[in-house]
């Protein structure tokens, strides 16, 4: 299963979800080891991310575009 990943690495410091792929610090860390995890990690992403949208966060690839 490939990581969600974008490569956009900005948190929200209230939930610490990257705003670009929805995942936490520590989830991100352990991806590549824990395999058994993935799937439930790619279950919640969709629903931080409208969260985050909710929130007023801009998120996915738009989310890069926002640094400053």
């Amino acid at each position: 299963m490939a990581s969600p990943c974008i490569d956009v690495c900005r948190f929200d410091e209230a939930t610490g979800w990257c705003l670009g792929c929805g995942m936490a610090k520590p989830e991100k860390k352990r991806w590549k080891k824990d395999r058994d995890a993935r799937p439930a990690v790619r279950e919640a992403l969709p629903g931080r991310l409208v969260a985050l949208e909710q929130a007023g966060h801009r998120t996915g690839k738009a989310a890069k575009r926002n640094k400053g």
